[in-house]
């Protein structure tokens, strides 16, 4: 587990400074067009050299993921084009966030502008930020594969999906307000050093998730026939197996079924 925070105000030298002799590891962002709170390439840099990780989350107004489809498409946009301006690598994470207490009746259409977003965001993971309920329903719908969630709304429920949990809000540390979190790994930070990209092939595949289930469906067969071990399966049941995985069991089941070699 590794300790976080996430702030509206941009850092200098000195307050990341502060932030990292505390033992902090990584802070949450805005990556956004304008405005005072958005994230810039030199603060990026700031951040990096003062040894912190920077989490992106992209957020204009708190119920803008009730806009829908377009709105996702949109923002995935933008957002796209700014983590590349910015020099946020490929194989990172951009989190979009859904600020409010969202209903039941709602979750149709988060859902819709979180898959929009993930659509318009190649390259990248997508997360999203929300309450247990949001988490749940969007890990459940598997419309994005990072999940940061806020005890806010939440009713004092964690999920088991999550990848960051925000315990504390608004509180004053080093002379900026902040809100505090926890991490637990893959949260798809990043800094501005270069990294080497993970090309798409390589990176959990973006289905939708009927796809997923006709993929567990197939290759279910396989297992069941004992030409398969759990762990392909229980890559499908995490969403995390990828292209190149993919197209290695296809060649490897049409070249050994007949065999009755397990892989």
């Amino acid at each position: 587990m590794t300790q976080g925070f996430d702030c509206a105000t941009p850092l200098t030298a000195a307050v990341t400074a502060a932030f990292r002799s505390q033992n902090y590891e990584f802070v949450a962002r805005y990556l956004v067009p304008s405005g005072w709170k958005a994230l810039s390439r030199k603060e990026a840099e700031i951040i990096t050299e003062g040894g912190l990780q920077i989490v992106s989350v992209f957020e204009t107004t708190a119920n803008r993921p009730l806009d829908g489809r377009e709105a996702g498409s949109n923002d995935g946009a933008t957002s796209l084009q700014l983590a590349i301006d910015i020099g946020q690598p490929a194989g990172s994470a951009i989190y979009f966030a859904v600020d409010f207490d969202a209903s039941s009746a709602q979750m149709n259409t988060v859902a819709e502008y979180i898959a929009a977003a993930s659509e318009a965001t190649p390259g990248y993971y997508t997360g999203v930020y929300g309450s247990y309920a949001v988490i749940e329903e969007m890990y459940k719908r598997g419309v994005c594969s990072r999940f940061w969630q806020t005890y806010a709304w939440s009713g004092g429920k964690k999920s088991e999906a999550m990848n960051i949990y925000q315990y504390q809000n608004d509180i004053s540390l080093n002379g900026i307000n902040v809100d505090l979190n926890e991490s637990y790994g893959k949260e798809g930070w990043w800094n501005t050093y270069e990294i080497p990209e993970e090309d798409e092939m390589n990176m959990p595949m973006k289905l939708e998730q009927w796809q997923w289930d006709m993929l567990y469906q197939v290759l279910g067969a396989a297992y069941n026939a004992d030409q398969l071990s759990w762990e392909w399966m229980q890559k499908i049941v995490d969403k995390t197996l990828t292209v190149t995985e993919l197209v290695f069991l296809n060649t490897v089941l049409d070249g050994r079924v007949d065999r009755g070699i397990k892989i």
